[in-house]
């Protein structure tokens, strides 16, 4: 079959379409692969880092358009041989050009936000021919999705070829951070603004207001998941792994609902006016943690770190 640059896929029709997340993610387990790979459908690819690699074990997602694919994140590790991140993508990207043939396929690498445990495999895309790599600070973030004036208040599309993305500034954990819309699979990816964990909001007001547009969307968008980039509950209501856990063996569920989005987002207003750690049964709320609540983080990382070693050696 020769290559061609007709499109031939619908993008629109049926949307949104069924995909699977009926999966078992790496956790920290003896063997496991350093990244996993899961076909949420033929064109939405979720990878997960392994706990034994980086206790973070961050989610990132890989989107296929006609033109061009997006990669949200690049994981917390750098180094090629241990996380091979690129040669992953690559990889996945011949197979999808095997049962699509297309000349000039371009890939994106962005961010949901500009932390370290999402932008440390960049440099990983710095050669790669066809790619754009988007700096992690707020004014490139802007400036490549054409916000201008609208941010953080205003929705942009960003188009990958008959796949159109809504990208929504969601500032309020990190000043650059986005949430993206996926019309073609109604998955809402959250980033680090909301997931089933601990929800460090730095700029609480920022944060609120992020939420309130968010639930906002969801109401007028059909949203069939919504996907963070970490795994820090256990299935045990209201219970969290310590901070540097490197094995979840019952960690919750990566996907929320929009209903757990407007929970969030009412929990956040209910705790507005205090600063701190707040409990709820799916996500933990650190309003403008000051530096108690992020020592008080730090020793139960410790201790449980320690606890885990001297079980090891027994």
């Amino acid at each position: 079959m020769s290559p061609t640059t007709d499109r031939t896929i619908d993008f629109t029709t049926g949307a949104p379409v069924a995909g699977s997340l009926d999966v078992a993610w790496v956790h920290g387990a003896a063997g496991e692969p350093n990244l996993q790979v899961h076909h949420y459908d033929e064109h939405t690819v979720i990878l997960r880092q392994s706990k034994r690699v980086t206790y973070e074990a961050p989610f990132l997602f890989l989107l296929f358009g006609e033109e061009r694919a997006l990669l949200l994140d690049t994981g917390a590790t750098e180094d090629a041989e241990l996380f091979p991140l690129r040669a992953t993508v690559d990889r996945l990207i011949d197979q999808w050009l095997e049962r699509h043939p297309r000349e000039g396929y371009g890939l994106v690498v962005a961010h949901t936000h500009g932390h370290g445990d999402h932008v440390a495999a960049d440099a990983q895309f710095a050669d790669r021919p066809q790619t754009v790599v988007v700096a992690r600070e707020a004014e490139a973030v802007r400036d490549f999705f054409g916000f201008g004036d609208g941010w953080p208040t205003g929705a942009v599309t960003f188009d990958l070829g008959g796949r159109v993305l809504d990208i929504l500034g969601s500032p309020g954990h990190h000043a650059a951070a986005i949430t993206c819309y996926d019309p073609w699979t109604g998955i809402l990816f959250t980033g680090d603004t909301v997931y089933p964990g601990r929800l460090y909001a730095f700029d609480f007001p920022a944060f609120r207001a992020t939420l309130d547009r968010l639930v906002a969307f969801a109401e007028t968008h059909p949203v069939t998941h919504v996907l963070g980039c970490h795994v820090e509950m256990k299935r045990r209501q209201g219970r969290d792994y310590p901070i540097g856990a490197t094995y979840q063996p019952a960690e919750h569920r990566l996907e929320l609902t929009s209903a757990d989005l407007a929970t969030v987002r009412d929990a956040a207003h209910a705790v507005a006016g205090r600063k701190g750690i707040h409990r709820y049964d799916n996500f933990v709320i650190f309003n403008e943690p000051g530096k108690a609540d992020q020592l008080r983080l730090l020793a139960r990382g410790r201790l449980h770190q320690a606890l885990a070693k001297l079980t090891r050696r027994n």
